[in-house]
C-alpha cells in the first residue's frame, strides 16, 4: 500500500508555512516534505511535526541563491567550500527534525561551460554529501529535473542519475525518481521503474503536463501505484503537485488509499 506524503511547499498554500502541517495531518497525510526548512528554526518546525503526528520524509541542502534563480551549487565549479557548509546546516535540521532522505541539487550549467568540469565537482561534492551524512543514518538523493521547468539544469536523465551513484560507489547515494520530470523529459516510466528501483531512494507524483493533482493528465497513476507496491518501494511518495483549487478539495484522489490503509 504506498504511502504518502504531502509537499508543504506545493501544497496548502491556503495557510502560512507552519499552519500546512495541521492541515495536511487534518487530511490524513502521515508525512510531509517541502524544499527548503532554513527559513525557520529546526525547534519550531519540530513542534509541528511531533504536535501532528507528522514524519519529516525529504528537504533539500541550500541551493545557494534561490531567489536570485540559482538550483543548487552541487556541481558548480568553486562553490565547494559553500556545498560543504550547506550540507552541515542540512544535516543540523535534519537531526532535529529526525529527517532520514536529503536532497542535493545539481545547479545549472551554461551552454559555454564544461559539462565534464562540472560532473567531476559534482561527482567529489556527493561523495563528501554521502560520508557526511552516513553518520547520521540520512540517505543524500540527487534527481533529475526536465529543463522545460527548470532550463539549463545539470542532471535531466534517470540513466545519467544511477551512472552518477553507481560511480560515487557510497550506499547511502540514490535517485530520487520524480515521475513528473521523467514522464516529460523520457517517459516510459514503468519500464524505468522495473529497470532501476533498487537505486530509487524517493518517489514523487504529479499529474503532467500541468503538474496538478495525480489523477488529471496523462499518467495512470493507479497501475504505476500498484507497480512501485510489487517492486517493494517502501518508502514515502511525495505529492509535489499544484492544486488545481484548494488543497483539500483537490484530494479526491487520495481517500481511498487512506481508507485501505485505515
Amino acid at each position: 500500500m504506498p504511502r504518502f506524503a504531502a509537499n508543504l511547499t506545493m501544497m496548502y498554500n491556503e495557510h502560512a508555512f507552519l499552519d500546512r502541517f495541521a492541515a495536511a495531518a487534518k487530511d490524513g497525510f502521515k508525512a510531509v516534505e517541502y524544499l527548503f526548512p532554513y527559513d525557520f528554526r529546526a525547534g519550531e518546525i519540530k513542534a509541528r511535526l511531533d504536535a501532528h503526528a507528522l514524519t519529516q520524509a525529504l528537504f533539500n541542502a541550500p541551493p545557494g541563491d534561490w531567489a536570485g534563480g540559482e538550483r543548487g551549487i552541487a556541481s558548480l565549479p568553486g562553490r565547494e567550500d559553500e556545498f560543504r557548509r550547506g550540507v552541515e546546516t542540512a544535516l543540523e535540521y535534519a537531526r532535529v527534525l529526525g529527517n532520514r532522505k536529503l536532497h542535493v541539487m545539481a545547479g545549472l550549467i551554461g551552454a559555454d561551460q564544461s559539462r565534464a568540469r562540472h560532473r567531476d565537482v559534482y561527482l567529489q561534492n556527493l561523495a563528501y554529501a554521502a560520508q557526511a551524512a552516513q553518520a547520521d543514518e540520512v540517505m543524500v538523493v540527487i534527481e533529475p529535473i526536465n529543463t522545460r521547468d527548470m532550463p539549463g539544469y545539470f542532471l535531466t536523465r534517470q540513466d545519467d542519475a544511477q551512472a552518477i551513484c553507481a560511480e560515487v560507489g557510497a550506499p547511502n547515494l540514490k535517485v530520487q525518481f520524480d515521475c513528473y520530470h521523467c514522464q516529460i523529459v523520457e517517459g516510459d516510466l514503468a519500464m524505468k521503474l522495473k529497470r532501476d528501483m533498487a537505486g530509487i531512494g524517493h518517489i514523487q507524483i504529479a499529474g503532467v503536463p500541468e503538474r496538478h493533482e495525480p489523477d488529471i493528465g496523462e499518467l495512470n497513476y493507479p497501475y504505476l501505484f500498484e507497480l512501485i507496491d510489487s517492486l517493494g518501494y517502501d518508502g514515502y511518495i511525495g505529492c509535489e503537485y499544484r492544486p488545481r483549487a484548494g488543497t483539500s478539495a483537490g484530494l479526491g484522489w487520495l481517500k481511498p488509499y487512506l481508507s485501505a490503509a485505515r
